[in-house]
C-alpha cells in the first residue's frame, strides 16, 4: 500500500513537471494574442484618466470586460472598486491579483496622440489629470491576465480574484478610500484569499526586467504637522517677543539629526522631510505662529514608532528652550510594503522562467510608499517592479513616476501579463 501511494505521488510529480512547460507555453501564446488589446486598453485609459474615488468610467470598462469573460463581478467596493472572481475547474486555494486604477492631478506634457487633456477640480483647485504613475498600464495588464486565465479556467486548481482598486494615490480630502477601505469592505473575503500579488511599472528599470525584494520593499509613510507658537512683536525688537520663525528653523535642522545621528542607519534607511513652512505676513512683524508640514518614511516597524517619539521630543524640546511651544500631530499612512519571505522565495523561480534569469533583479528598498501594503497586512503578498523604460534611455534620462513627462514603453506590458498569470498558476498548482 505504501509503495503504491509513493508510486502515485511520483507519477503525479512527473505529470506536473511535464504539464508545467505546456501550461507556460499556453500562457505565452495567450499573452501574445491579447497584447494588442492590452495596449489599446492602456491608451484608452491614458486618454481618459480619473482621480481617486472618481474612477467611474474606468470601473465600468473593467466590469464590462470581466463579465464578457464570464467572470463573477462585484462593483462599488470602496466607492468605485471592482472585484472579479474566476473559479477554476478544480478545487484549490484562492489567489488575488491587484491593479490600481486612479490617476494624478498632473498636467501631461508627453507628446502622444492619446495624451490626456482632461481637467477637473481637485481639493478646490482646477487641475490637469494624468496617469503619471502608470496605473493605466496596471489595469490593462490585469485585464489581459483575466482574459488569459479565463481561457484555461477548466484546468485551474482553485480561484483567482481580480482586484481593481481605486484611490491608491489617496482619497480626496474628507473621504476614505484605497486598499485599506477595500480590505474593510471584504475584498479579501468570500472567497477568502490565501495570497496576493501585484506589480508596478517603473522607469527605474528597462523593458524586459523585473525587480523584487523580500521583506520591506517600500516604506511606511506618515505625515506630520508642527505648530510653533511664540509671541508676536515688532521685527526691530525681537527680545520683546518669542520668534517662532527662528525656532521653526532650528526644529527643521534638529529633525534632520534623527535619521542621520539618532537611529541605527544599518538597520534600515529612514527620512524626515519638511515640505512646507508657513508663518508671518510682513517683513517687520515677528508672528505669533508658524506651521510646518512634512513626511516620514521608514522601513522598520520599531524604527517607525521610534521616529514618531523622537520627532515629538525634538520639536517640543527645541521650542521650550526658546520659550515657545510646539504642538506635534502625526498622522499614520500606509504601512511598510512587506513581501512575505516564503512567498517571495517561491515566486522567484516563476519570475526567472518568465523573464529570463538575467532579467530578474534583487534590488534595494525604496522610500516611496504603496497602499498594497494593507493587503499584505492581512495575507501573504508579493509586490514587484516591472520595467517600462525605453532601452535607449538611462535611468537619469527617463522621467520618473509622477512626472508630467512620465512615459511607459508599451512593449513591456506583455511581460507583465505573463508574469502575473504564471505567478497565479504556479501558486495554485
Amino acid at each position: 500500500m505504501i509503495r503504491t501511494f509513493a508510486l502515485l505521488i511520483a507519477m503525479e510529480v512527473t505529470m506536473s513537471a511535464i504539464a508545467a512547460p505546456a501550461i507556460e507555453k499556453r500562457v505565452e501564446e495567450a499573452a501574445a494574442r491579447v497584447e494588442a488589446a492590452v495596449i489599446a486598453t492602456r491608451r484608452d485609459l491614458h486618454e481618459h484618466p480619473e482621480l481617486g474615488n472618481r474612477e467611474t468610467r474606468t470601473a465600468k470598462i473593467v466590469a464590462d470586460r470581466l463579465r464578457a469573460l464570464n467572470i463573477e463581478v462585484t462593483e462599488k467596493v470602496a466607492h468605485t472598486g471592482v472585484i472579479g472572481v474566476l473559479r477554476g475547474g478544480k478545487p484549490g486555494k484562492v489567489i488575488a491579483l491587484r491593479a490600481d486604477m486612479d490617476a494624478l492631478p498632473v498636467t501631461e506634457q508627453v507628446d502622444l496622440p492619446f495624451a490626456s487633456k482632461v481637467r477637473t477640480t481637485y481639493n478646490g483647485q482646477e487641475v490637469g489629470v494624468m496617469h503619471a504613475c502608470g496605473h493605466d498600464a496596471h489595469v490593462a495588464i490585469l485585464l489581459g491576465v483575466a482574459e488569459v486565465l479565463a481561457g484555461m479556467r477548466d484546468e485551474i486548481p482553485g480561484t483567482v480574484k481580480f482586484v481593481f482598486q481605486p484611490a491608491e494615490e489617496g482619497a480626496p480630502q474628507g473621504e476614505e478610500g484605497g486598499a485599506e477601505l477595500m480590505v474593510r469592505e471584504g475584498a479579501l473575503d468570500n472567497p477568502k484569499v490565501d495570497a496576493i500579488f501585484g506589480l508596478h511599472v517603473t522607469s527605474r528599470f528597462p523593458v524586459g526586467q523585473i525587480a523584487y525584494r523580500p521583506e520591506g520593499m517600500m516604506a511606511a509613510v506618515d505625515s506630520f504637522k508642527i505648530v510653533v507658537r511664540g509671541k508676536q512683536t515688532h521685527g526691530a525688537y525681537p527680545w520683546l517677543g518669542v520668534d517662532p520663525i527662528v525656532v521653526s528653523s532650528q526644529i527643521v535642522l534638529g529633525l534632520q539629526t534623527i535619521p542621520s545621528r539618532q537611529l541605527d542607519s544599518t538597520t534600515a534607511p529612514s527620512i524626515v522631510t519638511v515640505g512646507a513652512i508657513h508663518g508671518g505676513v510682513r517683513s517687520n512683524i515677528i508672528p505669533d505662529e508658524v506651521e510646518m508640514i512634512g513626511t516620514i518614511r521608514s522601513l522598520d516597524a520599531k524604527m517607525r514608532d521610534d521616529l514618531h517619539a523622537r520627532i515629538r521630543r525634538t520639536a517640543e524640546s527645541i521650542a521650550a528652550s526658546a520659550g515657545a511651544t510646539a504642538t506635534v500631530t502625526i498622522t499614520t499612512g500606509y504601512p511598510i510594503t512587506y513581501n512575505d519571505v516564503a512567498l517571495t522565495e517561491r515566486s522567484v523561480p516563476t519570475l526567472r522562467r518568465t523573464a529570463g534569469a538575467a532579467n530578474v533583479l534583487l534590488v534595494n528598498p525604496v522610500l516611496g510608499a504603496e497602499d498594497f501594503s494593507f493587503f499584505q497586512q492581512k495575507v501573504p503578498g508579493v509586490f514587484i517592479w516591472l520595467g517600462t523604460r525605453p532601452k535607449d534611455q538611462t535611468p537619469d534620462q527617463a522621467p520618473s513616476n509622477h512626472s508630467p513627462l512620465f512615459y511607459v514603453d508599451e512593449s513591456g506590458l506583455g511581460l507583465g501579463v505573463r508574469a502575473l498569470a504564471n505567478l497565479a498558476l504556479d501558486y495554485l498548482r
